[in-house]
């Protein structure tokens, strides 16, 4: 697949309201122990992809996604915006990933993730 779903994630304003739902409904592991509290999920079944829960980021809205792998966040996010789409959040270096996030052309969130080595 040229451009393989990653990640989901559930985000909105009570990020320890969300991990204990989500944790309760599906059984998931939800570790937030790291230093922006954003709650890492293992949904303990070697199927599915892995996922977080947790607070919105400064300046974003609350969404439920899916992220997407592309070789390069910013180009895709112009190619988003070029067909109607809206950009949510602008390519962002973290720690350990480099992400981006989009509106379709009616308001759903896409998020995207830079391959590693790209």
């Amino acid at each position: 697949m040229a451009h393989p779903v990653m990640w989901f994630e559930v985000l909105g304003q009570d990020g320890d309201r969300l991990r204990q739902f989500y944790g309760g409904l599906f059984g998931w592991k939800i570790a937030a122990d790291n230093p922006v509290n954003y709650g890492m999920v293992d949904t303990g079944e070697k199927r599915g992809i892995p996922g977080g829960v947790g607070q919105t980021f400064p300046g974003t809205r609350p969404w439920v996604t899916f992220y997407v792998e592309t070789p390069d966040v910013a180009l895709s996010l112009a190619k988003a915006e070029g067909l109607g789409g809206k950009v949510v959040m602008p390519r962002t270096k973290m720690p350990d990933v480099t992400l981006g996030v989009f509106e379709d052309p009616e308001g759903h969130v896409i998020g995207l993730v830079e391959a590693k080595g790209a």
